[in-house]
């Protein structure tokens, strides 16, 4: 390929080399990547404009993944391609394109219109041959993936995930029954696929109305919470691990900002504070755990629906409130809309009403936050972009600031 027809990747970043991912450098090469990956691809002999970064997962000395977008000039008529390429230590790339992932076995024909149908049929219900439309609502290579299936009046969102993961998202689906939001039902299962089908609930998503000052009432969000907490404990073995998710962000600042004194040392003023109370924090009641605006959906008729569920399990109630305050804090600070967004002026009194509700503590709820607020300065990383050194230093600010 010549230096005229290079391939552009946006955006343009660079991360500190991992001795044991010697290529990690190359993800971020629009040519290289583009020549790893274009005999696996639908069109190989014509170059895309550009190659977009969708995520990026590093574990320092162990593993790299980015998930691409390939898109083409129009006039060319080539759809857009989503594919990933993931390095391991002593191993050559690994390629992944959607819908085809070797770790989500039923992703592909949960994808595919008429093998959707045919899904539809054995696993949810029957109904007359008519056309599936297949829309991808997220895909997360080798993790996940959400689909919406739409065919006449009926609307499902079909949730594709390692086999293994299976009987726990089913657990958790009994368990955030016991809460006082509406929860989609479970409408099918396909285990040895990894598919799970939910009912769709219309309703309008709570964080576009956060944002635009019309949320709802913070006793709605805590009267479905609180009765989720008093359901009966179930086995530690499906506890949340709040240790190893703390384990897990910090390796991966370690790594990113290891070149960067300043940067360190803001990292350094929160993990002296966080690291002894992820080390002492122990699951309390049933709890949401992954518990924020964009998994909501507020209706009509004023009541709140959660559609994300997953984690639910032994955890803290505290928690939940502290995640919920945490991404309110990480979008007043960093939406694409931040002079209008009303998240800040929710997030005091939100967090007002949960300390007057529950008598809690403030010092013990602000620890809580800034572990969830810690945990989400990732995305600055898994979402990289020109800016995000400095992206990733304002978020630990973040959370440096709460712990005050």
């Amino acid at each position: 390929m010549t230096p005229a027809e290079a391939v552009p990747l946006y955006p343009e970043v660079g991360f500190p080399e991992d001795a044991a991912l010697p290529e990690l450098p190359r993800l971020f090469d629009g040519d290289w990547v583009w020549e790893a990956s274009r005999a696996h691809l639908e069109v190989s002999d014509i170059a895309p404009d550009s190659i977009r970064v969708r995520q990026f997962s590093h574990t320092p000395g162990r593993t790299a993944l980015v998930s691409y977008v390939a898109d083409w000039d129009p006039e060319a008529y080539v759809r857009s391609e989503v594919f990933a390429l993931q390095l391991r230590p002593g191993a050559p790339a690994e390629f992944s394109r959607y819908p085809r992932d070797h770790a989500l076995p039923g992703l592909e024909e949960a994808a595919q219109p008429d093998t959707a149908l045919r899904l539809l049929n054995r696993h949810v219900l029957a109904i007359p041959r008519r056309a599936v439309r297949v829309d991808m609502v997220r895909y997360r290579p080798g993790s996940r993936a959400v689909l919406r299936h739409r065919t006449g009046r009926i609307r499902l969102y079909a949730r594709v995930m390692r086999p293994a993961v299976v009987p726990d998202v089913l657990a958790a689906a009994e368990l955030i029954a016991h809460s006082g939001f509406v929860v989609p039902r479970v409408a099918g299962c396909w285990s040895e696929g990894g598919v799970v089908w939910l009912s769709e609930i219309p309703g309008k998503n709570v964080r576009r109305m956060m944002r635009r000052g019309v949320p709802p009432e913070p006793d709605a969000l805590l009267d479905g919470l609180e009765s989720l907490w008093a359901a009966p404990l179930v086995s530690d073995d499906r506890a949340f691990d709040l240790a190893g998710a703390y384990r897990r962000a910090r390796r991966v600042f370690d790594h990113a900002l290891r070149d960067h004194d300043e940067a360190a040392h803001t990292l350094g003023r929160a993990t002296r504070v966080l690291a002894p109370f992820v080390q002492e924090w122990r699951p309390s009641s049933i709890a949401h755990n992954d518990f924020y605006d964009d998994q909501m959906l507020a209706l009509p008729d004023g009541r709140v629906a959660v559609v994300d569920f997953e984690e639910a399990g032994p955890g803290d109630p505290m928690l939940d409130v502290g995640n919920f305050l945490a991404h309110l804090r990480w979008a007043a600070h960093f939406g694409r809309e931040r002079r209008d967004d009303a998240s800040g002026a929710y997030h005091d009194g939100f967090r007002r009403a949960a300390l007057d509700r529950f008598g809690w503590s403030e010092h013990e709820l602000d620890l809580r936050e800034a572990v969830c607020l810690f945990r989400t300065c990732t995305n600055t990383i898994r979402r990289p972009g020109p800016d995000w050194l400095d992206r990733t230093v304002e978020g630990l600010d973040l959370v440096n600031e709460t712990l005050v």
